[in-house]
């Protein structure tokens, strides 16, 4: 599956994104954590649209790029029904990530590895050989200086 959007505003961004994630919020059953993979430039909009992602499950604290500290945790608060209960959100930049094997040191296969955690990361390719089987992945990409066109597929990440 592949669907593709444009959006013109990073407030359209946040918008798309926030309705993306009640929609996977709704629809996830399986026994596998949930892990989002964003790719593109920089600023081209991967922090900007976990914010509005962030939104949609219910987290209320300031989504900002943790470039220096790697990840962050949130506890998701979502009103939304789901198959079954999540209980948090990371995300990690691994744009500072200099050999994937470095992501060890924070827990991740642990956390990647928690059928209760949705992961986002932003700078996948770092970690390419980290990754788990199955993510979606999304790919930004700049059309002029306020426009992106986002691209969202599922995909086997080997």
């Amino acid at each position: 599956m592949e669907k593709k959007y444009l959006t013109t505003s990073p407030a359209q961004t946040r918008t798309l994104a926030k309705k993306i994630s009640e929609y996977f919020f709704k629809k996830l059953s399986s026994n596998q954590s949930f892990v989002i993979c964003l790719k593109g430039d920089l600023g081209g909009g991967k922090t900007t649209f976990l914010q509005g992602f962030a939104k949609g499950l219910g987290i209320k604290e300031k989504i900002t790029s943790p470039t220096f500290v790697i990840a962050k945790r949130f506890n998701i608060y979502s009103l939304i029904k789901n198959k079954r209960e999540f209980k948090n959100f990371y995300h990690f930049d691994c744009y500072r990530i200099g050999n994937p094997k470095e992501i060890l040191n924070l827990d991740y296969i642990k956390i990647i590895s928690n059928p209760r955690n949705i992961i986002a990361i932003e700078w996948p390719e770092k970690i390419k050989s980290m990754l788990p089987k199955n993510i979606v992945l999304i790919k930004f990409k700049f059309i002029d200086k306020k426009k992106r066109e986002i691209v969202i597929k599922f995909k086997d990440a080997r």
